[in-house]
């Protein structure tokens, strides 16, 4: 027995060695070479293996090829990266903080150089993924310097922003002019090839000082992108933006932000009032189309910015058009609930707009005069349909105050306030309307519309959804352009017609 047990260790161990002598297979092999390492006790002149990883991420993106995947260990790597490398179609590089690690690109004393310059910089790079870093204080103090978190630029294809945390990255700039800096950005600077299939989600940008720029923005030949699940907040200027006009491209006829989709996103505490850039105005808003084209917006929660959603744009002689604003709560903003249109004469316009099927509750909550909804100057062939217009104890609903609207349509929207049907305001073409009854019969808007309690959930801690007596279920009109899903991915019309609002009860 002995013998026969010495037999069976003798084999056993023979197997082993001749195990591992044989060869990694080319898969084995291709799938090894696939993986890179950063580690903050690493060395550039290493392999850039697990257990030789390089020092610097990058060196990394310098080197890595098509298909690959840059893992950085947890850490701090105070350093700006410029990535130099693109993936291909279907062999996308990856760059991402280690599975469990969070790696942390710090701008603390890095200089921004004059001009655009980012912790994370991409310049006409396409399949490229950025997961999971978290990215902060790159600030500068100078005029006409823009630091930011994560700039992609240029033209290219196939770039995604994943998962990650941005903050505090500032312009401290303390003039009106010339102060600016971004969360996260995208620029499609070149044209007729622009930036495409640009996928932005689940970052969280916060606790940024922001001049006359944006937390996240895309602007210029962009054409077809995804901004969805982030979380905006606490920053000094606007949440989100979608950009045309800007003379970001060469050519003005693709210098618009385009087709694109802005979905289920929480934004918050977004405040102009005292950024060097605009005084005591309360301008910024928590989601903004300025001059995009061919965009749905929807499921997003905006609440406590200056301005909930606007559609707008401040070029003279061009648009913001082609916007389905769907299955949104806005709330408790300080100027408004939903503005479209350019917020002067010398402004663009608004036009071909869908405004379906949201809900918006106690806005323009320091009394500013501007309701629930502000309709600007410009606004043409615009629909405002099945919406909740709740207002505060200011009793103001829809503010118009310029004669320059043409082909809009207002209708089966509900409204309620503190004055009641009979003392509640609205204005619409600059003519100030008491009384619901006299706002229908003069303005011919809302023939389907109601003025009643819409029953939502809490008022107090701002749960919009309907109880199940609302007088909203059933009483919208059903139209394709208020989609499928309502503000929590239910079925949107599950009774005889589509709930008033973004919320659908099941």
């Amino acid at each position: 027995m002995k013998r026969s047990g010495l037999l069976i260790v003798i084999g056993a161990v023979i197997l082993l060695v001749l195990s591992a002598a044989v060869p990694l297979t080319r898969a084995q092999e291709v799938a090894t070479r696939l993986k890179f390492y950063v580690a903050t006790n690493g060395s550039d002149g290493n392999p850039g293996t697990l257990d030789r990883p390089w020092r610097t991420i990058q060196k990394a993106a310098n080197t890595a090829g098509a298909g690959s995947t840059v893992y950085v260990r947890g850490g701090v790597y105070n350093e700006t990266v410029t990535i130099n490398v693109s993936g291909a179609p279907g062999n996308v590089i990856t760059f991402q903080s280690y599975p469990n690690e969070t790696a942390i690109i710090d701008g603390s004393g890095l200089t921004p150089p004059e001009g655009w310059s980012a912790l994370i910089d991409i310049r006409d790079k396409s399949n490229l993924v950025i997961k999971g870093f978290e990215i902060r204080d790159y600030k500068t103090a100078q005029q006409d310097h823009m630091p930011m978190g994560i700039f992609v630029t240029g033209a290219g294809e196939n770039i995604q922003i994943l998962n990650n945390t941005v903050h505090h990255i500032e312009t401290n700039f303390k003039g009106s002019e010339g102060g600016d800096a971004h969360g996260i950005a995208v620029y499609g600077t070149r044209a007729p090839q622009g930036l495409t299939n640009i996928v932005i989600d689940g970052n969280e940008v916060y606790k940024l000082r922001l001049g006359s720029s944006e937390s996240l923005v895309v602007n210029g030949n962009v054409d077809g992108f995804r901004i969805t699940n982030n979380v905006v907040h606490d920053n000094n200027n606007i949440g989100i933006d979608a950009i045309g006009f800007e003379g970001k491209a060469p050519d003005p006829a693709y210098d618009q932000a385009r087709n694109g989709l802005i979905a289920r996103n929480t934004i918050y505490n977004i405040d102009s009032y005292r950024n060097p850039a605009y005084g005591t105005d309360r301008s910024a808003d928590c989601i903004y189309v300025d001059g995009g084209t061919r965009l749905t917006v929807e499921r997003n929660i905006a609440h406590d910015c200056n301005i909930g959603l606007e559609l707008a744009s401040e070029r003279a002689g061009r648009s913001t058009s082609f916007i389905i604003l769907r299955n949104n709560f806005v709330y408790h903003n300080t100027s408004m609930g939903i503005a479209i249109g350019g917020y002067d004469t010398e402004r663009g316009s608004t036009e071909n707009c869908i405004i379906v099927d949201n809900t918006l509750y106690n806005n323009d909550y320091r009394k500013e005069g501007n309701g629930e909804l502000l309709v600007q100057f410009d606004t043409r062939n615009n629909a405002i349909k099945n919406n909740i217009f709740y207002a505060n104890n200011q009793s103001m609903l829809i503010v118009n105050p310029y004669t320059e609207n043409t082909s809009n349509v207002v209708d089966y929207n509900l409204y309620f306030a503190s004055d009641g049907a009979v003392n509640s305001t609205w204005q619409w073409k600059n003519v100030t309307y008491t009384g619901f009854a006299a706002y229908q019969a003069q303005t011919g808007n809302d023939a389907h519309g109601l003025f009643i309690n819409p029953k939502l959930v809490s008022t107090s801690t701002f749960d919009l959804h309907l109880q199940v007596n609302s007088p909203a279920i059933d009483r919208g009109q059903t139209i394709g352009e208020a989609g499928n899903k309502d503000i929590d991915g239910q079925r949107r019309v599950q009774g005889a017609a589509i709930d008033i609002g973004a919320d659908e009860v099941r």
